[in-house]
């Protein structure tokens, strides 16, 4: 690499990384999770489900949305021989980062299906839908800027995964024809 020259990952693909997963464990974990009876009854379980899966979701798609302002409108523009990391790249290590955590809560989503039944599948499956939220809505705000949101590789922590973190102390840009990444994190057609 060249001297000055960074790593850099886009924002909103680390925000999206965590959907898929997060999504269809939950979806899996609700399922199973209709299995026993539980102690309150399927339809009681559902129904916490739903409102578990409408307060995860908008929890997740709305929390810390003022650091990602303030760090979207202070962003730099990304110098020449900055190093863009493709968007498999950061999704792999997105979710080797956070496997354990993943497995974690596909467990305790499983386990709390014997009291109240699939809501905790539901809660993470919401948790998922409020990543795509997040990320659909930083790819609007990418869109409106004409500029896609990056930052260095080395401040993402050590499961890859903190995009406003507090060692986050900026964002680069660059146009929105870099990387293989659309806005949103999405992967480009």
């Amino acid at each position: 690499m060249a001297r000055g020259a960074q790593g850099l990952v886009r924002t909103a693909v680390v925000v999206r990384a965590g959907a898929a997963p997060l999504w269809w464990l939950g979806v899996l974990a609700a399922g199973v999770g209709l299995l026993p009876g539980g102690i309150t009854g399927r339809r009681i379980g559902v129904m916490a489900g739903a409102v578990l899966f409408v307060v995860a979701a908008l929890w997740v798609a709305y929390s810390r949305r003022k650091r990602y302002l303030k760090l979207t409108r202070g962003a730099t523009r990304a110098g020449r021989h900055d190093v863009l990391q493709d968007r498999a790249v950061t999704v792999r290590n997105w979710r080797r980062g956070h496997r354990w955590w993943l497995l974690l809560g596909f467990l305790a989503a499983v386990a709390a299906s014997f009291a109240v039944p699939a809501a905790g599948g539901m809660a993470l499956a919401g948790a998922g839908a409020g990543l795509w939220l997040k990320a659909a809505w930083l790819g609007r705000r990418e869109t409106g800027g004409d500029a896609l949101v990056w930052l260095r590789v080395d401040w993402l922590g050590a499961r890859a995964g903190a995009p406003v973190g507090k060692q986050v102390k900026g964002y680069r840009a660059t146009g929105t024809a870099a990387g293989d990444a659309a806005p949103g994190g999405a992967r480009r057609r």
